[in-house]
């Protein structure tokens, strides 16, 4: 009778480890799957993380949708180190934390800059929280454009555009920037800009007059963005997953769960991890809300 108790114990031993190395490898396979991850422990605050400038929506867009089906994850941190991006990558990431906003407390954490596009981010979460010497704010929109007609006379070539319409070719490198070209593009600007202020109205609840006071681009610290109501607190990362703890109800240390935000397969993601590579993309000129100039000190 003992043996086979000891067989028995040892057999749900071993089935346990078992169970327990096949679930760990799961996850290294498909790195770091939030189901699996929250499934080994309790309740967590998931961190996304926005770095570099935003050309795509895909990946932030699937951790979103992760953190949010996740049942493990009680809320959500939005860590952002960006100067912006392309606008509808932008705007497609905030309607998302939007929809989020409905499930879970999603709170933003800005790191060295989270201006322009990335302030837009931020402003869509329940709140924002910021480093002293953060750059952010930049709300505006730009879109930059060259003309390279006298080099091109240079070197003695010629550029012609066959066009369905009169201002097919708004903005070409290739012949001058016309008056009325010039207002067609403003207009757009002006358009573009005032969805961006219409959002940070909406997602800080300020007054649309205070908004436009300040919506000429500048750049503020972190600071200064919580003395205009851009920002509600100053702290870093940590600061920020403790809040979103309290805010979901989350007793003691919570436990982290990062995004990967990519679509790899198992195998793929196994070769990467020996590699250490990750595939590229491109980039292009475009309406903007992005911010460069980076303050060191």
């Amino acid at each position: 009778m003992a043996r086979r108790l000891l067989k028995g114990l040892g057999i749900l031993f071993l089935s346990i480890l078992l169970f327990s190395f096949v679930l760990f490898f799961y996850a290294y396979l498909t790195g770091g799957e939030v189901s699996v991850l929250t499934l080994l422990g309790g309740d967590s605050v998931g961190v996304l993380e926005i770095e570099g400038t935003i050309n795509s929506s895909r990946e932030a867009i699937q951790g979103l949708k992760q953190f949010a089906e996740a049942r493990g994850i009680k809320a959500v941190v939005v860590r952002i180190d960006s100067p912006g991006g392309a606008v509808a990558p932008t705007q497609e990431i905030s309607e998302e934390i939007g929809k989020l906003k409905k499930k879970k407390p999603v709170i933003a954490s800005l790191g060295g800059m989270a201006a322009s596009g990335g302030y837009y981010i931020a402003s869509a979460c329940d709140r924002v929280v910021a480093n002293p010497g953060t750059l952010t704010g930049s709300i505006g929109v730009i879109m930059e454009l060259g003309n390279v007609e006298e080099l091109m006379r240079k070197l003695g070539l010629k550029g012609f555009a066959i066009k369905s319409g009169p201002h097919k070719d708004v903005g070409s490198p290739l012949r001058p920037l016309t008056p009325e070209g010039r207002a067609i593009l403003q207009g757009l600007v002006d358009n573009v800009h005032g969805q961006f202020v219409s959002a940070v109205v909406k997602g800080r609840k300020l007054p649309e007059a205070k908004v436009r006071e300040i919506a000429d681009g500048r750049v503020f610290s972190g600071e200064q963005a919580k003395a205009l109501g851009l920002v509600d607190q100053l702290g870093n990362l940590e600061d920020a997953i403790d809040l979103a703890a309290k805010r979901a109800g989350i007793e003691g240390v919570p436990q982290v769960v990062y995004s990967r935000g990519d679509e790899k397969s198992w195998w793929e993601r196994l070769v990467f991890s020996f590699f250490g590579r990750r595939l590229g993309g491109s980039e292009r000129w475009g309406l903007l809300y992005e911010w460069s100039p980076q303050l060191m000190h």
